[in-house]
């Protein structure tokens, strides 16, 4: 549906060059949108599989520190940053990675922001202006963003494309209509009444959010986070397990052509069809990723146990390896508690059927890699 502008344009100059940035309207869209409730079932049963793998799953928790660790690399990819999940899990090993370091600790800092955004939120804090801003001071703490005013709202203006807002392919609201409009936002947020449902509500919500762009920096990163926050406080996911960054990035032009429809031409449904596909697509690939991971686990234990008397210390090195699948000797042997000779071995025997690879290429501090595990993990991080 055309609706047109959905917010109003304000003129402003600012080096002597006039530009006019756009303040939106307040959600939700008035009239109401026409919803494919086909399409919205269909993600709301998707969605329901998803959140079921918390009971399906031998150890969600595996499933989950590697699932969101990947999540904070395909975001920080939309953003520019050119770290790997590898990059990423030798950074959390304290070992240098061949990447810029201020990437990888973006990166980092998004699995941190993640984290206390959930803990707040499980501790009974709302989803609220000051929460926002909270998360963004954990997002931006180190790396590029650290001179961006980390936890504040924005007191400047600024745009999207192009060098300057006069050549710019978006300007948000100016810093003076900030704060109305993410206090319209939040209202939203915290509506009873409009009956929206929750995957609507999420959707009308990001959209929203990336058009007041709040922040100087990170409003992409922390306006992915808020989907994923609003569906665990609402209850439609016991675990943080939905990310549509990896759906953004492979649809990226689609992503924001829609975003600048819905302003221009106030065409909700185009948008939200297309979120909810992302919902669909998204969760059913998590579902199969998951499954595929419990496969490989089950396949490898299986190998494992023909191993005769080595089996037992392999298997305890596997078990190692399914919670981080980047390894050296010294931590293993610390961690699980058997000799340093013992751990050698059994990465010897894992290496002879392929199942781990030595990536140093040293004779000392070697760090070995569950190959298959990673790739599985990896698919879709490589950088754009």
């Amino acid at each position: 549906m055309n609706r047109g502008l959905q917010g109003r344009m304000v003129r402003q100059t600012t080096a002597s060059e006039p530009f006019e940035a756009f303040v939106p309207f307040p959600l939700p869209p008035d009239p109401p949108l026409e919803v494919d409730l086909d399409l919205l079932e269909r993600a709301n049963r998707a969605l329901g599989r998803l959140d079921a793998l918390t009971l399906l799953l031998p150890d969600p928790s595996l499933f989950l520190y590697f699932y969101v660790r990947k999540e904070a690399v395909v975001s920080s990819q939309i953003e520019g940053t050119q770290s790997s999940l590898s990059d990423l899990l030798l950074h959390e090993y304290d070992k240098a990675p061949g990447v810029p370091i201020n990437d990888v600790e973006e990166v980092s800092q998004y699995v941190a922001a993640l984290n206390h955004g959930l803990e707040r939120l499980r501790g009974g804090f709302p989803i609220s202006l000051r929460l926002i801003r909270e998360i963004h001071g954990i997002l931006l703490a180190r790396g590029r963003g650290s001179t961006q005013s980390p936890g504040e709202f924005r007191k400047s203006q600024n745009w999207v494309g192009g060098t300057r807002p006069g050549n710019a392919r978006f300007v948000p609201p100016p810093p003076e209509h900030l704060m109305a409009c993410m206090g319209a936002l939040e209202k939203f947020l915290h509506a009873r009444s409009a009956r929206i449902p929750l995957l609507l509500k999420a959707a009308l919500s990001h959209v929203q959010f990336e058009t007041i762009h709040p922040f100087l920096d990170g409003n992409g990163r922390l306006g992915r986070l808020l989907i994923t926050f609003l569906l665990c406080i609402e209850g439609a996911l016991s675990e943080p397990l939905l990310y549509l960054s990896l759906y953004f990035k492979e649809h990226r032009d689609t992503y924001y052509d829609l975003l600048q429809r819905v302003r221009i031409e106030g065409d909700w449904e185009a948008w939200v069809a297309f979120f909810l596909e992302g919902v669909m697509e998204t969760s059913e690939q998590a579902v199969k990723t998951a499954q595929r991971i419990t496969n490989l686990f089950n396949r490898d234990r299986s190998r494992i146990e023909k191993m005769g008397q080595a089996a037992g210390n392999v298997s305890r090195v596997h078990s190692c390896l399914k919670k981080k699948p980047v390894l050296e000797i010294p931590r293993t042997s610390t961690e699980i508690g058997i000799s340093q000779p013992t751990v050698t071995s059994a990465f010897k025997r894992l290496e002879e059927i392929g199942m781990v690879k030595e990536i140093t290429g040293k004779a000392r501090d070697r760090i070995y890699v569950y190959k298959e595990y990673l790739d599985i993990l990896g698919e879709g991080t490589q950088p754009l």
